[in-house]
C-alpha cells in the first residue's frame, strides 16, 4: 500500500513539474530577444507564417532562429537515450519525433529561402556573445545582393556600432578581453 502511495506521489510531482515547462517565452529565448532588440534588430516571436513557428523570426532577412532545449530536442541523443529510466519507451519516441520534426521544419524553411539558425539552450546561457555574432553574420549575409556585394548603408553600420558599444559595456562589467555575457 505504501509503495503505491509513494509511486502516485512521485507521478504527481513529475506531472506538476512537467506542467511548469513552457514552449514559449523561455528564459533562453527572452535573453536572446533582449539582446537582439537592444542591437536594433527587429523580429517576430513564434512566427506562425513559417513552418515550425520559429522562436524568433527576422522576417526582413528571412532568418528563423530556434532556441532548443537539450533534453527536448535530443542533444547528444545517442549517448543520452540509454540513461532514461522512467518510461523510456514514451520519452525516446517523443524526443525522436521532436528531432525528426526539427529536421522537417529546417528543410522546409531552407526550401523557402530562409536561413535557419538553431541554438542549444546552454550555448545561449554560456556563450551569448558567439550566438549574437552568428546572428549578426546571418543578417550581414542576407543584406548582400546576388553579386556578393554588401550594402554598407546606415543600417549595417548602425548595427555594427551598437554591437561594438555593447561589447565595450560587457568589457567594462566583466573586464577587458571577456566580451561575454553571463
Amino acid at each position: 500500500m505504501k509503495k503505491d502511495e509513494d509511486k502516485r506521489t512521485e507521478q504527481e510531482k513529475r506531472s506538476y513539474t512537467m506542467s511548469r515547462i513552457h514552449s514559449k517565452n523561455t528564459s533562453i529565448e527572452v535573453v536572446l530577444r533582449k539582446h537582439l532588440w537592444n542591437l536594433g534588430i527587429r523580429y517576430r516571436i513564434n512566427y506562425n507564417k513559417a513552418p515550425g513557428h520559429p522562436d524568433i523570426a527576422i522576417t526582413r532577412y528571412k532568418i528563423a532562429i530556434f532556441c532548443d532545449g537539450e533534453f527536448w530536442h535530443g542533444k547528444d541523443w545517442e549517448k543520452k537515450k540509454g540513461r532514461i529510466k522512467s518510461n523510456p519507451e514514451y520519452w525516446i519516441n517523443k524526443i525522436e519525433r521532436n528531432m525528426a520534426r526539427d529536421k522537417l521544419y529546417t528543410n522546409q524553411l531552407k526550401d523557402m529561402g530562409w536561413t535557419v539558425i538553431r541554438f542549444w539552450g546552454n550555448d545561449i546561457k554560456k556563450d551569448l556573445d558567439n550566438c549574437m555574432q552568428t546572428i549578426h553574420r546571418a543578417v550581414h549575409k542576407a543584406m548582400s545582393d546576388k553579386n556578393g556585394r554588401t550594402y554598407l548603408g546606415y543600417e549595417l553600420l548602425d548595427q555594427t556600432q551598437k554591437i561594438l558599444k555593447v561589447a565595450e559595456q560587457i568589457e567594462d562589467i566583466y573586464g577587458k578581453g571577456t566580451a561575454k555575457c553571463k
